[in-house]
């Protein structure tokens, strides 16, 4: 019996030993920057990914705050110089402007008066009626009284003013790119209603490795290519480096501008990669 015992313990062990050993944990792949070697000594040819943007890009916002009345376009439509883009509620801004209207009217009158009371004591003076020190006091309220009148017809024109801010106009022609804003939000003045694209001139935004950052230049040729349009590589050169590199992914941004006859074929937000040879020559 001792016998059959010691036999089935040697048996057991294999599988015991087979389910006690840990399953391998798989390894997935990093994704990496892969450079391709051009033949000379030294160089490489890098490929950055990027997005088609416009070189200038405006964010539209109201010089005063309100609740957001209405919104007239809306992402991706094309606008021209001088439409209305948004407006905001102006039933507050047009009671501010009648109360300035109403004291400048009052400070006017206060000028009229003290006016007339001057001349009066001119001619007072004149025939020796009443002493100078009088009249230096009518003059003196006859420049009270202007600089009040200034002031008002000022402030009226500030609330005037403040009630054409109300309305959000396209500084130029160009493409919304984004809405920022709903209508019956109350928005602070300088807060980004709408993100308009200009028309004219496109670049490609990429992020440059600070490892290598000192092998780019500003006027750098480089080639782009859609990642619609594979195999078709579109002239460009390297426009702006930004001076600092990003804290966090450290990076450098740049732009890359287009050749004047790839306009007709790019389109905003597209991505695309920029083909970049750097390193040394040997």
């Amino acid at each position: 019996m001792t016998h059959l015992r010691w036999i089935g313990c040697c048996l057991l062990l294999p599988l015991l030993a087979a389910c006690g050993k840990p399953e391998s944990v798989p390894v997935h792949a990093v994704p990496v920057l892969v450079e391709h070697p051009a033949g000379n000594g030294g160089v490489a040819v890098g490929a950055y990914p990027g997005e088609v943007r416009a070189r200038e890009e405006t964010a539209l916002s109201f010089r005063v705050g309100g609740k957001l009345l209405r919104r007239e376009v809306d992402a991706g439509q094309r606008v021209s110089k001088g439409q209305l883009l948004a407006e905001l509620d102006v039933a507050d801004y047009n009671l501010q402007a009648r109360a300035a209207q109403a004291q400048f009217a009052a400070a006017e009158a206060d000028l009229v008066r003290a006016r007339d009371e001057h001349k009066r004591y001119q001619t007072l003076a004149s025939q020796q009626l009443v002493s100078q020190s009088a009249l230096d006091a009518q003059t003196a309220a006859l420049k009270a009284a202007q600089g009040q009148a200034d002031a008002a017809r000022a402030n009226f024109d500030v609330a005037r003013n403040q009630s054409g801010y109300a309305q959000l106009h396209a500084p130029e022609g160009g493409m919304i790119a984004s809405r920022e804003a709903e209508a019956g939000q109350v928005v602070a003045a300088g807060q980004t209603i709408y993100t308009m694209a200009a028309d004219g001139a496109r670049e490609v935004a990429i992020a440059l490795p600070e490892s290598a950052i000192r092998d780019f230049s500003v006027g750098q040729a480089v080639e782009v290519e859609l990642w619609n349009q594979e195999g078709k590589r579109l002239s460009g050169s390297i426009r702006e480096i930004a001076a600092a590199a990003d804290p966090q992914a450290r990076t450098y941004a740049a732009r890359v501008s287009l050749a004047a006859d790839a306009l007709d074929t790019v389109e905003l937000g597209q991505s695309a990669r920029v083909f970049i040879a750097h390193g040394k020559q040997g």
